[in-house]
């Protein structure tokens, strides 16, 4: 077993917390560290403890006017409708104390991660509380105060001229980061993710290939509704790693939001954790092969905190880990901790049942087969 890679977490983490009724809960990393643990996956020298990120580096993808503004807001009465003017005091994004703390917290975790990895420290680093995708250079969007993924690629860049492979597999599109680096050819962006017919941001059309010299460096797979498992890795294990090869990266970065699940109340996919063990095992495959194991992988969407985030997240980390699980019965000690606390029923076992066929399945499979098509004639960096 390797134990070359390092968690960066902290309870802190849960600070980043909207209000009681939001989707977003970072709860769910309690119940996920707590998952690692009673598996015996973790020991302590596996966990690093995030630092925060300097406005220096969060500038180095975001406004400084923003940086600020999030700050004061965070300590005072929240200014309307200016606060809405940079994304925030929205519905998806409302203020909360000592916000700039919070979301510094995370985005610092994701460059601790970086440095872990390009230090040699660690061939691997996770930073679950990571993922904040969507938000932009003067502007909260989508749960997402400062973009971590973004601000992570950036300083990978500035820091050791890296060429950065971007997979992300959240069911939403991963828009900020794409458009961050839509016209740099050392950063390969691809988001596998639910059609922006149905889903927010609405974002990540075949037609979106990127700018200027990064033209064919963003990769967009927009999945039919109610795609399952086995069209879902279908088209990532076809393309994947033919970009990785064509691309041939310095390091990788994978997005693993868990909002694919079916179980997830915000999006329309039909997933189950089959995918969650087999999306992370590519990415450490491809990261040995193509870039000496260095592999930084960060959280993302996941809105059933309780039966899917857990779990998902506690396979990626038995795959970075060189821990390898199969099913079987969850922890006891584990349900009876967080079952009195959960309205839903928590699940007994750490894979799913097949769940019921959808009644769509071959054309939703031959749609997303052509979308694979349409993809990979618009990648021209593809290896053969």
């Amino acid at each position: 077993m390797s134990r070359n890679s390092r968690l960066i977490y902290s309870p802190d983490y849960t600070h980043y917390y909207f209000h009681d009724e939001h989707p977003f809960n970072q709860r769910r990393l309690l119940l996920t560290h707590d998952l690692m643990s009673m598996y015996g996956l973790l020991s302590a020298s596996d966990i690093i403890p995030p630092r925060p990120a300097t406005d220096e580096e969060l500038a180095l993808v975001h406004d400084p006017r923003y940086i600020q503004f999030v700050r004061e807001q965070g300590h005072s009465e929240v200014e309307l409708p200016l606060a809405a003017s940079y994304g925030l005091a929205t519905e998806d994004v409302p203020c909360f104390a000592n916000m700039h703390e919070s979301a510094s917290l995370i985005a610092g975790g994701t460059l601790h991660a970086v440095e872990a990895v390009m230090s040699g420290e660690a061939e691997h680093a996770f930073n679950p509380a990571g993922g904040l995708h969507h938000a932009f250079r003067g502007r909260a969007s989508g749960f997402c105060i400062y973009n971590d993924c973004s601000v992570a690629i950036a300083y990978l860049r500035k820091k050791w001229n890296a060429r950065v492979l971007y997979i992300d597999t959240d069911a939403h599109h991963g828009d900020g980061v794409q458009w961050a680096f839509y016209d740099d050819p050392q950063v390969l962006t691809v988001s596998f993710h639910e059609t922006g017919k149905y889903l927010f941001p609405g974002t990540g059309n075949l037609t979106e290939r990127g700018d200027g010299s990064g033209y064919g460096y963003s990769v967009n797979v927009p999945l039919d509704a109610f795609t399952e498992d086995d069209s879902f890795l279908h088209l990532y294990q076809e393309l994947v790693p033919k970009l990785a090869r064509g691309f041939k990266p310095d390091v990788i970065l994978t997005q693993n939001g868990c909002d694919a699940h079916a179980y997830d109340p915000l999006t329309h996919l039909s997933c189950s954790t089959k995918i969650y063990q087999a999306i992370p095992r590519l990415a450490h495959q491809l990261a040995h092969e193509l870039c000496d194991g260095r592999w930084i992988a960060v959280g993302g969407g996941g809105y059933d905190i309780w039966r899917v985030v857990p779990r998902a997240w506690t396979l990626l980390w038995s795959e970075m880990t060189d821990q390898p699980m199969t099913d079987g019965p969850l922890p006891q000690a584990w349900l009876e901790r967080w079952q009195p606390h959960s309205e839903l029923v928590l699940p007994k076992r750490l894979l799913d049942e097949p769940f019921p066929a959808i009644p769509r399945r071959a054309e939703i499979t031959q749609k997303n087969r052509l979308t694979l098509e349409r993809a990979m004639l618009n990648a021209p960096i593809q290896a053969d």
